[in-house]
């Protein structure tokens, strides 16, 4: 069964929970197979919302692949929801922009406003971010853990 749109986004809004910096230098492959996108110098940061603006949550990573770069997915989950999302469930996630820094590699950032109701209602503990790369040539890479980091509580 498939995981729905409202699931995974709320995961990853119930990152505003925790403070400052998620996690810095994060880096995966996406594929250890030849000619599958691969992922790298991945990194995450939060900014938490306050009584006049919301907050946000960016993931910035390199995506590469020898055919180009069409997009990514990316979601974050707390390790307590057991939700494991798949390949197949990063399809229906919304996409980050990418933007082409060569013939074959793109840098990607997904950005989401968090709002003060959601840094109060997200999960305290261990959070995985997971992301699917698709490259032009239509091949993909999925990183089921691409980055772990911890939302204090």
């Amino acid at each position: 069964m498939s995981m729905s749109k409202r699931a995974l986004l709320f995961s990853l809004a119930g990152v505003a929970a925790v403070g400052g910096v998620v996690a810095g230098g994060l880096a995966a492959s996406a594929a250890t197979a030849p000619g599958k996108p691969t992922l790298t110098n991945g990194s995450a940061h939060y900014t938490a919302p306050s009584a006049h603006r919301a907050g946000s949550f960016t993931y910035t990573v390199d995506v590469r692949d020898n055919s180009g770069i069409r997009g990514l997915k990316v979601v974050a989950w707390p390790a307590s929801s057991k939700l494991d999302p798949t390949a197949t469930d990063l399809r229906d996630v919304e996409p980050a922009t990418c933007e082409a820094t060569s013939d074959d590699t793109s840098r990607c950032t997904y950005t989401l406003k968090i709002t003060q109701k959601e840094a109060t209602e997200a999960a305290k503990g261990t959070w995985y971010v997971s992301a699917l790369a698709t490259a032009k040539d239509g091949d993909t890479g999925f990183a089921p853990r691409t980055a772990t980091f911890e939302i204090a509580g």
